[in-house]
């Protein structure tokens, strides 16, 4: 068989495969975001469900599950390779220059700050308070709790999932989206690849699922999950188009969503996991309502912010 054709043949189909994804650049994103992540994903759940073993086990004397440590930092980083591998494909070194700038871009308002620092956490501790029996079943708060929750802060904003996903949906997507749906529309697609890229999540004990978890708390809590998403996408799109596309304050603002869950949640108790979702749900909820009643649905996006993108880069 005559093979010397072989490697000219390989490269027209690889330059055409380039230039689909160029073409396609949203739908290849979210194509490798997905297989990046689920592939870590897909193990996780595994090991929960027994089909693999329980790695977990080797950590139950520190507390901490593996799968939590290890896996659910690496599946975060699957839109941020996505993000990167496709900036590269479209934009070249160029657009990877723009992109570490749009990351390193921290100046911003200090009232932008002091709404993600504060008030943020500020409304999920008012989600969680509201419920019955929230707080006859405050445990007070600790001497160090200002310490323990910088420390978390900083651990939450480059391994708990920020750093790893907002290079992804609002780095890459979202000035992409924009342009092309309206910040409206383009704000809720995202949202709905964000809640479903961590589906596989609720098949495990991190997104409050695993063996024993009946069939209608699973979709309890996912149904709870998707509505915050939105609502947070909403916040989150504000946020962005008034700092000038900034990744950083979509990565600050990520990190003060995640954080409380881990230092103030175990304040109360009496809040488990589906209590944490509602109380994500009442605090974003209707701030995001307001924002995109308040701002006609633009959410502070500007006409001019999609010159940044050519229609070849914003093309679905």
């Amino acid at each position: 068989m005559n093979t010397s054709n072989a490697p000219s043949e390989a490269a027209p189909v690889s330059k055409s495969l380039l230039q689909v994804m160029r073409q396609h650049p949203l739908v290849f994103f979210f194509l490798l975001a997905y297989a990046i992540s689920w592939i870590f994903l897909s193990a996780e759940v595994l090991s929960v469900w027994g089909v693999l073993p329980d790695y977990s086990q080797s950590c139950t004397q520190a507390g901490v599950s593996c799968q939590i440590v290890v896996l659910n930092v690496m599946l975060t980083f699957g839109p941020a390779l996505a993000a990167i591998i496709m900036t590269s494909i479209v934009e070249g070194k160029a657009g990877q220059l723009r992109l570490r700038r749009r990351i390193k871009q921290w100046r911003a308002g200090w009232p932008w700050y002091l709404f993600i620092l504060v008030g943020i956490p500020a409304l999920i501790l008012a989600g969680i308070i509201i419920q019955p029996g929230a707080l006859a079943s405050f445990q007070g708060f600790p001497p160090l709790l200002l310490v323990s929750y910088a420390v978390t802060f900083v651990a939450v904003w480059f391994g708990g999932g920020p750093l790893g996903e907002e290079i992804g949906w609002r780095g890459f997507a979202l000035p992409r989206l924009q342009p092309r749906y309206g910040p409206l529309w383009g704000t809720l697609i995202l949202g709905v690849f964000w809640c479903f890229w961590h589906l596989p999540q609720f098949l495990t004990p991190y997104q409050g699922g695993g063996p024993g978890t009946g069939l209608t708390t699973t979709l309890t809590n996912f149904s709870m999950f998707f509505l915050f998403i939105l609502a947070l996408a909403i916040i989150f799109t504000w946020l962005f188009n008034h700092t000038r596309g900034s990744i950083f304050i979509a990565i600050t603002a990520h990190a003060s969503v995640n954080t409380p869950e881990l230092v103030l949640l175990p304040l109360f108790p009496a809040v488990g996991y589906a209590g944490l979702l509602l109380a994500f749900l009442i605090g974003f909820g209707v701030p995001a309502l307001l924002i995109v009643i308040l701002t006609r649905g633009r959410l502070g996006y500007k006409s001019s912010q999609a010159t940044a993108l050519s229609p070849e880069q914003i093309e679905a």
